[in-house]
């Protein structure tokens, strides 16, 4: 069972502040340590020092975390992949915000490539408190490894369709348990977190779905993903009045392209859904993915209260800003968003087909 604790979900973890007590959790630490995200935090004090890395961490560094608690980020080993930054990848980490590049590690003679992230944890008052590091493996790609399989067991399609078919079901069971999970959380908050999470290992799910149903070249059409996952959105989160307004052109995508994107989408729906319409008897959400032969523009917003005077989206620290630099560096897409408040909210995002297409990843 995944912990029941107020400050169990990843999302918490990224804008909480009693970040320190919650990483004193056993129970907090092991839902940590199943995340597939390489996750370290810092302490932002007169010497900044790591307090805490979990398992994804240890294994793309190969240092155990006993060794780097305590510790600084400058020890971390790993060079720029562009070879201009000359400093490593903890002095890197340890200096930059956001998204700080590709780096290579070396790691049992076996060097990897992976990306890496750096964001800030403020508190209440705006002060820094935290620095959150995320690393994700990317030298051995989802394609990579596909292309290898497919070569190794070319002359076993069934036992690659029945592959397949129980991966699936296994994420539609996690959505499952997931969600159960969430309806038994006293705390609303952390029962939101789980909700949320279960969305997200939906839309991971639906798009495993489509690979298996892609050609050769592994192109997803992103229309079609993108109205299976307003349609699970909707089954979770709709209520009684709130009409949803759907223009899906297919227009075939990259892996790289289709997973931010629904991701993103995913984000934008059900924020819509759960916030949007408060103190209001419904109201309209639209999802447009319009292409052309330049490109493609995807829209979502709706006609809700809009987001609160000050506030923007997506907030700095939180996993949605993940998601949303990770489509903006896979797919150099632009993405716009508008909003005042009793106006709602309007996000539009460009791509082009020459970033975008199958064969641009």
């Amino acid at each position: 069972m995944l912990p029941d604790e107020p400050s169990a979900g990843l999302d918490h973890l990224l804008d909480s502040p009693d970040l320190a007590v919650a990483l004193e959790s056993d129970r907090f630490k092991q839902f940590l340590d199943q995340v597939p995200v390489a996750i370290a935090v810092s302490e932002l004090a007169a010497s900044e020092r790591i307090v805490y890395a979990n398992l994804e961490f240890e294994r793309l560094t190969g240092r155990a975390a006993a060794d780097m608690v305590g510790g600084r980020w400058a020890s971390l080993p790993g060079q720029a992949v562009s070879g201009e930054d000359p400093r490593s990848l903890g002095e890197v980490l340890a200096a930059e915000r956001d998204y700080v590049g590709s780096y290579v590690l070396p790691r049992d003679g076996e060097p990897i490539t992976l990306d890496a992230w750096s964001n800030i944890i403020e508190d209440d008052d705006g002060a820094p408190v935290f620095r959150l590091v995320a690393l994700v493996e990317t030298a051995a790609s989802a394609t990579d490894v596909l292309d290898a399989l497919e070569e190794q067991i070319r002359e076993k399609d069934t036992l690659l369709q029945e592959l397949q078919h129980r991966v699936k079901n296994n994420l539609q069971m996690i959505t499952a348990l997931i969600r159960v999970e969430a309806r038994g959380v006293a705390d609303r908050s952390t029962g939101e977190g789980f909700s949320r999470l279960a969305g997200r290992v939906e839309a991971l799910g639906l798009l495993y779905r489509a690979l298996g149903e892609a050609g050769a070249d592994h192109a997803v059409a992103l229309g079609i993903y993108l109205s299976e996952i307003a349609s699970a959105v909707m089954r979770a989160h709709a209520v009684e009045g709130i009409h949803l307004d759907m223009q899906l052109d297919t227009w075939p995508v990259s892996l790289d392209v289709a997973m931010p994107a629904g991701l993103v989408v995913n984000e934008l729906l059900t924020n819509s859904l759960k916030h949007a319409f408060a103190g209001r008897e419904g109201g309209t959400i639209t999802l447009h993915c319009v292409s052309e032969p330049r490109g493609c523009t995807v829209l979502v917003a709706d006609d809700g209260i809009g987001l609160p005077d000050g506030a923007t989206w997506p907030k700095v620290g939180k996993l949605s800003a993940l998601i949303v630099r990770s489509l903006v560096q896979n797919a150099k897409a632009a993405i716009d968003v508008r909003s005042r408040p009793g106006e709602g909210v309007r996000v539009t995002i460009t791509f082009t087909s020459a970033n975008a297409a199958p064969d641009a990843s």
